[in-house]
């Protein structure tokens, strides 16, 4: 059997079709894997900011129409990418084992958030990211930033930021030897789906829906699913500063959220256990809990809300 596997460009993104192909071959011996490149959206406009892109989905959009056209069998996906829904014929199949979720803040030095000095410039393109390190750190500068993990690191070294913000598994993946602190969720909560891949599928190709089937990793899969439900319960995308992220703890799913005004100058964070067995209520809870403090409030305020444009 042979089937072609659908990627971004990118070397991160061509290290995660990689990985899925390398697994899938040792899973399923006989299988023959070739990956095609398709350039999406997001990878075109690279002096965009994420923010005013228009619509969702700007880095899986085109690779969905591939697998429409049947020019591809599967679609690998950085989970965090992947809208909330899906196009009618297509599905998510499997959800991997995540790496290390947190984000991590790259210095020349080592030094970490705190120890930055008033007004450093730090790099993001991620309103998430930003929002929650101005939250924390009022006074820094934060630069926009965009670009594959290897452009970030080189902007870094070259001067034009202090500091950049960056997923560790990222730089895991691509073996990156940069001095780098981990942020604690409590202080920059990861993007919804971060460090897990997604594997996505027509309906109607069974044998590509039974490989990318193999790839599933339950704990993560549940804690992913609370998160995208809670997502949802908000009506958020890439513009709007909300984070989620899910961890089994002693037997029972604990789910972290965030929403915060762009600028960092409200934040919203809070916390709900349940069982891992039903995700995507925990996600819901969460959510309602959050609006019901006033995160509805600052999400209208970025032109978003419970069903609303993102």
């Amino acid at each position: 059997m042979r089937l072609v596997v659908g990627s971004r460009g990118s070397k991160l993104a061509l290290w995660q079709a990689g990985w899925v192909q390398e697994t899938l071959g040792k899973t399923m011996p006989g299988l023959e894997i070739e990956i095609q490149v398709i350039r999406t959206q997001g990878d075109e406009a690279v002096n965009i900011p994420f923010d005013q892109l228009p619509g969702k989905g700007f880095f899986v959009k085109e690779i969905e129409e591939a697998l429409l056209a049947r020019r591809i069998d599967l679609a690998v996906h950085s989970m965090k990418d992947l809208p909330d829904s899906f196009p009618p014929g297509l599905s998510l199949a499997a959800i991997t084992e995540r790496a290390d979720p947190r984000d991590a803040l790259v210095t020349v030095d080592g030094r970490g958030l705190d120890d930055l000095e008033p007004g450093a410039r730090v790099g993001t393109g991620s309103p998430r990211r930003a929002a929650q390190l101005l939250s924390h750190r009022p006074d820094l500068s934060i630069e926009p930033l965009r670009g594959n993990v290897d452009t970030r690191v080189r902007h870094l070294l070259d001067g034009r930021y202090d500091a950049v913000v960056l997923a560790v598994a990222g730089l895991t993946r691509l073996g990156l030897d940069v001095a780098r602190v981990p942020l604690p969720v409590e202080v920059c909560t990861p993007a919804v789906g971060q460090g897990a891949l997604g594997i996505e599928v027509r309906g109607d190709h069974p044998q590509a829906v039974q490989a990318a089937r193999t790839l599933q990793d339950e704990p993560t899969a549940a804690a992913v699913t609370a998160e995208r439900s809670f997502l949802s319960a908000l009506g958020g995308g890439c513009r709007v500063p909300i984070a989620g992220f899910a961890r089994l703890q002693d037997g029972q799913l604990h789910l972290m959220g965030v929403v915060a005004r762009a600028d960092g100058t409200a934040l919203i964070r809070d916390e709900l256990r349940g069982d891992a067995a039903r995700p995507e209520e925990l996600g819901q809870g969460l959510g309602r809990k959050i609006l019901d403090q006033g995160g509805g409030a600052l999400l209208q305020e970025d032109g978003a809300g419970p069903g609303g444009a993102t």
